[in-house]
């Protein structure tokens, strides 16, 4: 008996497997997924990488011919492929199957092998979701190996969810802690990804993939320097769009951490603020270039909520020289770093006179919160103690 494919059958099932499944082991959830007959077909999806060997070695035990689907992107480490051969080659896995990018495809969109220069979406599209989404077509459900200590959209997994109405998604894994990973690959003396001992906690494609650092989350090495933590292929078109309004959120440091931004009353540019005359004037908060003149906002400075200054660049010291001059000026509102700020320069920051850092999530993840909260022993050298202190 197959899976029922209709929207109400799938989130009604989905809904009644997550509380059936709640309290049950990983191996559990594997073994029916693989062996109800309500399933119909399932596939896992593996990337060989870092801690795959953990779901593989549960499906051998299983069912050595299930369907396994392994996407090669042709710009795998060398070290993924060996290790693919090694690990079906130990587990006796019979059913991998080798999924490609379409070639007529590559060689129209991406013929010079550059595209994930311009567009790392594009290249995971062409060479990954595109790919994946065909192969699945035969299958009702699949398995996927996200957990919940990877961060991001994988906070909240569950083990089972419903992909765009079209088919169950499978997470046998989202409960797990990256020692119980570890743990399981020991107690079954499974060999572990080459590039592990070198710093690679997740392994993609080779252009996009760098070490992480001992502060940074596991994914902080997937596609650096960029609003991107995700190749695409667990995202439906509702999900991207859920994405895209995440990373475009900022993320505010402080001295408590970070936290969303909880300022909802928009910035006005320095002329416009100076321009408003009258009952009309509604400064709130003003956005500054780090080369504005402090001096200029003196008819309005205390009218002003919150300042706001850009910093185009990390070794550009100006934006904490404007903060200091606005501070002896008399300004009391909220002020906010935005830009080019790094943690290392949190403590500079706090000490000129800024309450808080305004970064991107690209920032938030290769410099996670304990690497700022390293730097918030500033007070020591307080700008209002040293401007304010009684003679």
């Amino acid at each position: 008996m197959r899976l029922e494919t209709s929207i109400q059958s799938i989130a009604t099932h989905v809904e009644a497997l997550n509380q059936r499944f709640e309290n049950k082991r990983a191996e559990e959830v594997m073994r029916f997924c693989l062996t109800a007959p309500q399933f119909g077909q399932t596939a896992l999806v593996s990337s060989f990488g870092a801690e795959s060997v953990v779901l593989l070695h549960m499906l051998s035990e299983i069912d050595k011919s299930a369907p396994v689907i392994f996407i090669d992107t042709r710009m795998l480490f060398r070290e993924t492929l060996a290790y693919q051969t090694e690990v079906a080659a130990l587990l006796g896995l019979t059913g991998v199957r080798h999924i490609q990018p379409d070639l007529v495809a590559t060689l129209l969109r991406d013929s010079e092998n550059l595209l994930h220069r311009a567009d790392t979406d594009a290249c995971c599209a062409l060479r990954k979701t595109e790919p994946l989404h065909k192969a699945l077509v035969p299958f009702n459900a699949w398995i996927s190996g996200r957990k919940r200590f990877q961060g991001n959209a994988r906070s909240n997994l569950t083990y089972f969810e419903n992909e765009n109405d079209q088919r169950i998604k499978i997470n046998p894994l989202a409960h797990w802690s990256r020692a119980e990973v570890s743990a399981y690959i020991d107690a079954h003396s499974l060999p572990r990804h080459p590039l592990v001992a070198k710093g690679f906690k997740s392994i993609g494609c080779a252009p996009c993939t760098t070490k992480v650092e001992r502060f940074e989350d596991d994914r902080a090495g997937r596609w650096r320097d960029q609003s991107k933590v995700e190749c695409g292929i667990h995202f439906s078109p509702s999900g991207m769009a859920e994405r895209a309004n995440a990373e475009a959120a900022s993320v505010i440091v402080s001295d408590t951490g970070f936290a969303a931004d909880d300022w909802q009353g928009g910035f006005q540019s320095l002329e416009s603020a100076l321009g408003q005359t009258g009952a009309d004037a509604t400064v709130l908060a003003v956005d500054l270039p780090n080369t504005a003149e402090a001096q200029a906002l003196l008819p309005r400075l205390h009218e002003i909520d919150m300042i706001r200054i850009d910093f185009p660049s990390f070794a550009d010291g100006r934006g904490f020289s404007l903060a200091q001059q606005l501070r002896a000026l008399g300004f009391d509102g909220r002020l906010r770093a935005k830009g080019h700020v790094i943690s290392d320069q949190y403590a500079m920051a706090r000490r000129s006179g800024f309450d808080e850092v305004e970064i991107d999530q690209a920032l938030a993840r290769r410099q996670p919160q304990e690497q700022w909260q390293f730097r918030r022993d500033w007070r020591q050298h307080d700008y209002r103690q040293q401007l304010f202190q009684p003679a």
